[in-house]
């Protein structure tokens, strides 16, 4: 079982919502530096990944092999979607006492 299978059998129940209106929820709860921290880190990350990919199929390619790949892998994107959805999350609960 993947992480976070047990989250997704029934995703009308998770905490009350699915893993993005949860984000949501807590991001809205959240101060707002705690949520540009957690987000300048996030597009951190995004930003060295597409660097990564930029050098491995150029810029002119990238968007062409990711929506590629999108469609091609679109259950894998999803569940991953909703996993990177919890782990925001629970980034951000876990700084709220701090």
């Amino acid at each position: 079982m993947a992480k976070y299978d047990a989250l997704f059998e029934d995703e009308s129940n998770i905490f009350g919502g699915s893993p993005k209106s949860k984000f949501w929820d807590i991001l809205n709860q959240a101060s707002d530096d705690l949520v540009k921290d957690q987000m300048d880190q996030f597009f951190e990350k995004f930003t060295v990944m597409e660097t990564m990919l930029i050098k491995e199929y150029g810029e002119d390619g990238l968007d062409r092999a990711i929506k590629e790949y999108a469609f091609e892998n679109s259950s894998q994107i999803e569940y991953n979607k909703k996993s990177t959805y919890l782990e925001l999350t629970g980034e951000i609960v876990c700084r709220l006492d701090s």
